[in-house]
Formats: C-alpha cells, sequence, structure tokens
C-alpha cells in the first residue's frame, strides 16, 4: 500500500584492504512515498557520511548531518575508526535525538526511525590508521555529502588533524565542516534550523556557480522564509566574476569588494555580517582551496567563526 515501510535489520562485518574492520548495524526503510522536486539545482544528496570522534563538536557535526538526511530521505553513515574496543553505545542516539526533536513519540521503537525514510548506518572501524580506514570506507561506499567538526589550532585526537583536510582534499565530495566551539545552523536540542547570513566567496576560479546555486537551493530546502547572500569579491572592483543570481523569495542579494589577503578577507566578513554558513566553490581535482595554496589551505577551517559548506566544481575520481 502507498506509504507503507517496511524494515529491515542486518549486521554486516567488513574487512577493509588495509586491515581495518568494520562492524555495520544497517536500519533500511522502503518505501514508495515520493518526494517533491527540488526548487532549484541543488546537488542530490542520497548517501551522507559523518565521522565521529564522540566529542562535544561531533555532537553538533551530527545533528548538521542527522537533518540533511531527514531533509533528503538519505542514507546516513555514523563512523568511527581508532584502535580502540568499542560496542557502539557511543555514537549519538539516532532515535533519541529524533524524539528530543519531537519528531518521534518517547519511547518509539527502533521500526520508527525507519518510518521517517532515514536509512541509518553506523560503523566501528578497528586500526591503527582511521583516517586510511574512513577513506577506503568512503571510496568503497560512496557518499554525495560529507559532514565533519573542524577544530581550532590543536588537538590530540585523530578527526582534529588530518581527517578534515584529507577527506576534503581527497573525496571531491560536498563537505560541511562544524568549527568546535561553534552552534552551527541546526540546534542539537531541538533541531531547529537558523540560517538568515551566507556569505559566497568569489574567484575566477573555481567557479563560483556551483556555491551560489548550491546556497540558494539549501535555504529552499531547509524552508529558511527570509535572509541574505553575500557575495564576497578580494580584489578591484572591475575584477569581478560575473555570476547570475537565482530569485529566491525572501531572500536579498548583496556584494561585499575587499583588497588584500583573500582567507584574511573570507574571516573579517563572515565576523563583520555575523555570517551563519560560508559556502565556497571548489576546484575537486586538489581539493579544498585549492585557488589559495600553501598554508592558507587550512586557515578559513580553523578559524571560520560559523559553518563551511564545500561544493566541488566538478566530482572527483574515485579515491584510491
Amino acid at each position: 500500500m502507498p506509504g507503507e515501510v517496511a524494515t529491515r535489520y542486518t549486521l554486516v562485518r567488513l574487512r577493509h584492504e588495509s586491515g581495518i574492520v568494520c562492524d555495520c548495524q544497517r536500519m533500511r526503510a522502503f518505501s514508495d512515498t515520493k518526494v517533491g522536486p527540488l526548487h532549484l539545482a541543488m546537488p542530490v544528496i542520497r548517501r551522507i557520511l559523518h565521522s565521529s570522534d564522540f566529542s562535544e563538536a561531533s555532537l553538533v557535526a551530527f545533528a548538521h548531518a542527522l537533518k540533511a538526511a531527514l531533509i533528503g530521505k538519505s542514507k546516513l553513515t555514523l563512523i568511527h575508526v581508532s584502535d580502540d574496543e568499542i560496542d557502539g553505545t557511543e555514537f549519538p542516539g539516532v532515535r533519541e535525538t529524533l524524539e528530543r526533536w519531537k519528531l518521534l513519540p518517547p519511547g518509539s521503537p527502533q521500526a520508527a526511525v525507519a518510518e521517517l525514510g532515514l536509512d541509518v548506518e553506523k560503523v566501528i572501524g578497528l586500526g591503527s590508521d582511521p583516517v586510511k580506514g574512513v577513506l577506503q570506507y568512503l571510496a568503497q561506499n560512496g557518499a554525495d555529502l560529507i559532514v565533519l567538526a573542524a577544530y581550532h589550532h590543536h588537538g590530540a585526537h585523530w578527526l582534529r588533524h588530518s581527517i578534515s583536510e584529507l577527506m576534503a582534499r581527497k573525496s571531491g565530495e560536498m563537505t560541511l565542516f562544524i568549527p568546535a566551539g561553534t552552534r552551527g545552523f541546526v540546534s542539537l536540542a531541538d533541531g531547529l534550523v537558523s540560517l538568515r547570513k551566507i556569505l559566497i566567496p568569489l574567484a575566477a576560479k573555481p567557479r563560483p556557480e556551483p556555491a551560489i546555486i548550491g546556497a540558494a537551493g539549501l535555504v529552499q530546502q531547509l524552508d529558511c522564509n527570509s535572509g541574505t547572500f553575500s557575495l564576497l569579491h578580494v580584489g578591484e572592483e572591475e575584477s569581478m566574476p560575473t555570476a547570475a543570481t537565482p530569485a529566491v523569495a525572501g531572500w536579498d542579494w548583496q556584494t561585499i569588494t575587499k583588497e588584500g589577503d583573500v582567507i584574511e578577507a573570507i574571516l573579517t566578513s563572515a565576523r563583520e555580517i555575523s555570517a551563519d554558513l560560508i559556502v565556497m566553490s571548489t576546484d575537486g581535482r586538489t581539493g579544498l582551496l585549492d585557488a589559495f595554496r600553501g598554508s592558507h589551505n587550512e586557515r578559513v577551517l580553523r578559524h571560520a567563526p560559523c559553518p563551511l559548506l564545500a561544493i566541488p566544481e566538478s566530482p572527483l575520481e574515485t579515491v584510491r
């Protein structure tokens, strides 16, 4: 019957080429309920990957991944890789979070999660090279959106140094970074979205259109009724790239021009307008912020006062 959902549970044990063993708990929903068309050409998100280190920052990132999966009726994979033996209870509770968001009644069974259209997988990877393990899992299974916590300056945990940068550099997929210490734009407490000010840096290369269309499509999918898109160009005004901006009901477009260091201009502008999100096109060939090479690559991630969504200009070849 239309709208009926059948739920299947399986336990899968995977062994990667690196020798990492993953225990995967899957909860899959099958439904003939149809999802309406998008208003704009936002990239289709069928698979979302969230790498967790079980920290407070990762909890905030998890809320964003879960919200995106709910909206897109997407598969959500939560993965943790380390040498430590865990039983999976350390992962954030999907069902408990949905109950707190008042999308499920208290005490709901596991099947209730699937009835919302969610397909949830929890992956425990055991190995000495967590970065390689996560990237190999990604190469074998794919993802349309990666959601990560990004840490400022320091941190001893595996996710706090290399994983964010390596994923952005090697995966070639759309990546949402949630800086540690920020609340992001999805509330962990109640799931509400607060997204009114979006900063979009412009450059001749990569093309700005993926970021512009992606940002416009995002606010429509999240049902954000009003706000401002700010297009930032660093350099002389006459050198600003030409880019069409779609009409979005309730949203305005404004242009900001600055001179000086590109990364500093992005960070300063984000603080000046109290941005809720930075959206950037990326060169899918070499990774995040390819236009700004060297030590600049990590500066936006390490100092951004708000989440950063990196949208590839074009898909990257399969990670190896």
